[in-house]
């Protein structure tokens, strides 16, 4: 059996261009230019892409920002503590929500 993720789609990404290609070239160009270097640094940038593939839970963001992480000389350790903060912030996200419940509770009780 086959993994539902295949590491060499990630290779193939430009093929989502074919069918809407002057689409896709924007996408990329407003991709590149979102993590160039500004008020942010690259690496700081890729961290937050780093978190965020976690938080969304994307394999293939987790791939390209892993290797982006090493490549601009970060630890397992910088790699680790950005999933840490990407998991407490998606933790809290759902707990808040949990109010949400209380909150329904309060109508349907009235």
């Amino acid at each position: 059996m086959s993994d539902y993720y295949n590491d060499e789609d990630l290779g193939r990404f430009g093929e989502i261009g074919k069918f809407k290609p002057d689409l896709f070239k924007k996408f990329m160009e407003w991709y590149n230019a979102s993590l160039q270097p500004g008020n942010l640094s690259k690496k700081e940038k890729i961290l937050i892409a780093l978190g965020v593939a976690h938080a969304i839970q994307c394999p293939y963001c987790i791939d390209a920002f892993t290797k982006a992480s090493l490549e601009e000389g970060m630890s397992l350790e910088h790699i680790t503590e950005a999933v840490h903060v990407a998991s407490a912030i998606r933790g809290g996200a759902s707990l808040i929500h949990g109010i949400q419940a209380h909150n329904s509770v309060d109508r349907m009780s009235m």
